[in-house]
């Protein structure tokens, strides 16, 4: 009979089941993946703030304060016409732009909440400029007995460099026209008021105060436009940082989940098929008729409730032949 080498077998499984670490492996590769999913989501919701408070708070905070701007120019234009026409059509036409000078205002305030003081300054401007050409309507007196050929000839000239003045800005700018108006305004200023005061001295008290509300106004309005306009370039900068930052970001957190999937990948398969190939050896010794085997088993699952049982077959395999060959010692006829 050939010499039998007694060969030992090391079963090494963690103590958890076979199941439960094939979960736990799933799990843990599909968790690797969670902090890209979650700095994606994180720098989108980022980015769309930023394009919200762009296109729903500043740019149109902005364009409502420039057209604050052409609202008071209107206002000031129906005024400065009353003033020389003496017309009726021209107190409403004022009124009718102050009203949508605060409506805009009011506008600004809800969308800018830091900019509160400012717009509560621009209401008060407003408020002072409405008592002022109140003020100058009850000191001209009656509608319609200004000198008609003098005024006549302010008008003409007046619009007549207005539409000069519209036709070759064509290609500018809307915030360059609204300055180009507003130069044009100061220049025929000093002719209007000396026009309208030839006839009634006492207007003279009241000129100041309400170009000193004006241009207040006009200051306030060009400050929230600029404010909003280069709100809109530090949105525009800091959407652009971000984007870098993200791509940065995200590269590296990509490149190290991939390196960790990797090696969860090669481990976790390994800490599983190596005690199998163990007992698969020890399977393979024993179907060659090698019984000598020793099975170190260490931990628990179903790969060493699998080993004990692959144990306990070879242990009974080997009792049953060395029966066998007691059996045959004694009667060796009956072998």
């Amino acid at each position: 009979m050939p010499l039998r080498i007694r060969k030992s077998f090391a079963i090494v499984t963690s103590g958890t089941s076979l199941r439960r670490r094939v979960l736990y492996s799933f799990a843990i590769v599909r968790m690797v993946l969670a902090p890209i999913i979650l700095l994606a989501v994180y720098y989108l919701f980022q980015m769309g703030w930023i394009v919200d408070r762009i296109v729903s708070v500043d740019a149109p905070a902005a364009s409502l304060a420039q057209q604050a701007s052409i609202q008071m120019l209107e206002a000031r234009r129906a005024e400065r016409n009353y003033s020389l026409l003496r017309d009726t059509a021209y107190i409403n036409a004022n009124h009718d732009s102050i009203v949508e000078v605060t409506k805009t205002l009011a506008k600004i305030g809800s969308l800018e909440p830091k900019e509160a003081a400012t717009t509560q300054q621009a209401s008060q401007a407003i408020g002072l400029y409405r008592q002022q050409f109140e003020s100058i309507v009850a000191a001209m007196g009656q509608p319609g007995t200004s000198p008609l050929e003098r005024v006549g000839g302010v008008v003409r000239n007046y619009e007549r460099n207005l539409n000069h003045l519209l036709q070759e800005d064509k290609h500018r700018s809307r915030a360059e026209l609204v300055d180009e108006l507003r130069t044009q305004v100061d220049s025929f200023e000093a002719e209007i008021t000396n026009t309208a005061e030839i006839g009634n001295p006492n207007l003279r008290q009241y000129a100041s105060a309400i170009e000193n509300a004006s241009h207040e106004l006009f200051g306030l309005t060009s400050g929230l436009e600029a404010r909003n306009w280069q709100r809109v370039q530090d949105d525009h900068m800091n959407a652009q940082r971000l984007l870098r930052h993200a791509e940065w970001v995200l590269s590296i957190v990509s490149a190290i989940v991939i390196l960790i999937s990797a090696w969860i990948t090669v481990t976790l398969p390994r800490e599983i098929v190596k005690p199998l190939i163990s007992l698969k050896n020890a399977v393979d010794g024993a179907a060659s008729g090698n019984y000598q085997i020793e099975l170190d088993l260490q931990g628990e699952g179903e790969i060493v409730d699998l080993a004990k049982s692959v144990r306990n077959l070879i242990s009974h395999i080997t009792t049953e032949r060395q029966t066998e060959v007691g059996a045959c010692s004694a009667v060796p006829k009956g072998c």
